[in-house]
């Protein structure tokens, strides 16, 4: 079964296209990760797939609900963590997980079970009387995942969810999206990480210009470009040539009359990403 599906789909402002022709769709279950430097229309995607701008061509369904003809079925079955804090600073841990259950119209006994349950997954039980606004940058991210699952939606959209992050942080909050994937739940990730998209993704978007370049796992995508990467400094900056294999990568250096400068090395996500946009992630 499909989560989300994108056929076609144009998005414009002022008669400027930042998304084009853009088609793909993600599996029941599955985490895909969209990719792009800034401006590619990763956000745009984002903004039409959770509601808040409608394509201005093409047709879009996320969770079996058509997003012009049935947002509100979208909306009760989708989970939006933004890459801004969104949460009211002046509100408690609690009252920001009680305003929301009461958004979502989750009646009591229910909405405070729930509170309850997600609070302690993400392990902010012993926050739950405290300010917002008094809470760490990665208590306020795993605040906004907990507030997101509150109505148990079947898909959950995560906009560079770790940005600005400190590396314990942003590793916790990695092993919390992969429990949640295990546990079924279809994920879309958009992040400037590539590490991130590699240990987390089972599938990989590439977005430049408003248009999708690349599809696939990465497998598919190192298999496509090359699994061996030889590197070459020239002056202050380096060359990169990609080959099927490591085993063909280190022939040519053994087979190079000057070797001062090169290295072989397995190629990488980046790599790829640098390969088709022509610059690395902002």
């Amino acid at each position: 079964m499909t989560s989300v599906v994108l056929n076609n789909v144009h998005k414009s402002y002022n008669q400027i296209p930042v998304v084009k022709h853009l088609s793909f769709q993600i599996d029941s279950g599955e985490m895909f990760g969209l990719l792009g430097p800034n401006g590619a229309g990763k956000s745009t995607t984002i903004r039409m797939l959770t509601t808040l701008t409608q394509a201005s061509q093409g047709e879009i369904k996320v969770a079996g609900f058509d997003i012009k003809k049935e947002p509100q079925g979208v909306k009760q079955n989708i989970g939006v963590v933004l890459q801004q804090i969104s949460v009211d600073g002046d509100l408690s841990v609690w009252e920001n997980m009680e305003f929301h259950g009461r958004l979502h119209h989750i009646p009591n006994p229910q909405r405070k079970q729930l509170i309850n349950q997600w609070l302690e997954y993400v392990e902010l039980s012993d926050k739950q009387t405290q300010l917002t606004k008094t809470l760490s940058g990665g208590m306020k991210r795993r605040l906004q995942i907990a507030r997101a699952l509150l109505h148990q939606p079947k898909i959950l959209f995560l906009d560079e969810p770790t940005v600005g992050l400190d590396p314990q942080t942003r590793r916790r909050l990695w092993e919390i999206i992969r429990d949640l994937n295990k546990q079924g739940m279809t994920i879309l990730l958009t992040t400037h990480y590539m590490e991130e998209a590699e240990y987390l993704c089972d599938r990989i978007g590439i977005m430049e210009a408003g248009k999708l370049i690349e599809l696939g796992t990465i497998p598919q995508l190192r298999a496509k470009y090359g699994e061996g990467l030889v590197m070459k400094q020239l002056g202050e900056r380096w060359e990169y040539k990609f080959f099927p294999s490591l085993e063909e990568a280190n022939a040519y250096i053994n087979a190079s009359p000057d070797k001062v400068g090169m290295m072989v090395r397995p190629s990488n996500l980046e790599d790829i990403f640098v390969e088709l946009t022509g610059r690395q992630l902002d």
